[in-house]
């Protein structure tokens, strides 16, 4: 068995694999193990019932929903048994349950028990030959190639690009809906510079309390639905990618997931962000769109098997974490929580 990818999805599918007695090869294209799940909050969650889930994502695949959520339980605690340290047991938001692990933590845990990786192995796409043993795809989508083709940021590590996908498409895969369709967040808009260290707590994650206006000055409306502002920043991504967020000076005090909405503004300043104080009092913060992770991927089944068209399995072929789109389209939903559902289940169906 073969796991191109170490990030969350490639480093479950290796450590359940070896447990059930088989030895994967992990292949890593960066310099390092972890992937995008080193540089996050460290969140593992799921909507607490699938018609949530259903609600927030309506254009998902119900049965990779069902999964995720029936199964992510048992997941966490598979994970805490590899002695991944837990932050907080809950998520603090009543429309989700699930754990924060401390994300080095749980990536030097996950390497443990997954084994040796092997950094610096790009995987090339394959025109059609039969894979020699199961290979697990769990490269990270392809969120890389999405920003520079948008003009947009980049919130992910530097070197998800698409090859997972590459590789399907080169076998004759099919691709779910929604390949335009990311996760990402709000962050200072150039000249600020910020970098991995600043992914999390640099998001300017307060839109829901600000007016948000587009760079020709038209107001973007903001849905109050929208708890998570993924909508806002896909919204802000078609309208060229920029955006300014403008906070009444009685707010700047409300709290955000990081702080208080000053505190953000101030992290952006810091930055060399562009913050403008207005007439009004008012507080203007130029924002751009960051790409975190991709929706669309690979079509895949309850089993994790890759699909072509037409809907047969390649044999020998598996998508886990975010190269398997369609589990949270036309809205958003947790990678993390998708890279361990689906990399064990991965690495169950391989040695079943």
């Amino acid at each position: 068995m073969r796991v191109a990818g170490a990030g969350m999805a490639g480093l479950c599918a290796a450590a359940r694999a070896r447990e059930l007695g088989l030895e994967p090869t992990v292949l890593e294209k960066g310099d390092r193990p972890g992937g995008s799940m080193l540089l996050s909050s460290g969140v593992v969650w799921r909507y607490r019932s699938l018609e949530e889930f259903r609600r927030q994502c309506p254009n998902g695949d119900p049965r990779l929903q069902r999964m995720i959520v029936e199964r992510l339980d048992g997941a966490l605690e598979w994970l805490e048994s590899l002695g991944a340290p837990l932050v907080r047991a809950e998520t603090e938001n009543p429309r989700t349950t699930g754990r924060r692990f401390d994300p080095r933590g749980l990536t030097e845990a996950l390497i443990r028990a997954a084994g040796e990786v092997q950094t610096e192995h790009a995987l090339v796409p394959d025109p059609g030959t039969r894979p020699e043993e199961p290979l697990v795809l769990a490269t990270g989508g392809f969120p890389v190639r999405l920003a520079r083709e948008l003009g947009l940021a980049i919130r992910s590590n530097a070197w998800s690009e698409g090859n997972g996908l590459a590789f399907g498409l080169s076998r004759g895969a099919d691709t779910t809906a929604g390949m335009d369709e990311f996760y990402g967040r709000a962050m200072p808009a150039a000249p600020a510079k910020w970098g991995e260290d600043e992914f999390v707590d640099h998001a300017q994650l307060y839109g829901q309390l600000a007016r948000v206006f587009d760079e020709s000055g038209e107001e973007i409306a903001v849905d109050a639905d929208d708890w998570s502002e993924n909508g806002l920043v896909q919204e802000i991504a078609r309208r060229g990618g920029k955006a300014w967020y403008v906070v009444d000076p009685d707010d700047l005090q409300h709290e955000t997931p990081y702080g208080t909405i000053a505190h953000a503004i101030d992290r952006a300043r810091s930055a060399g962000g562009s913050v403008e104080k207005r007439d009004d009092g008012s507080v203007a913060v130029h924002v751009v769109a960051a790409v975190t992770h991709t929706i669309g991927g690979l079509v895949i089944d309850e089993k994790t098997r890759v699909l072509a068209r037409g809907g047969t399995p390649i044999e020998g072929l598996y998508a886990a974490g975010v190269d398997a789109g369609g589990w949270s389209t036309g809205g958003y939903a947790s990678g993390l929580a998708a890279a361990l559902v689906f990399g064990l289940a991965a690495a169950e169906e391989i040695a079943s």
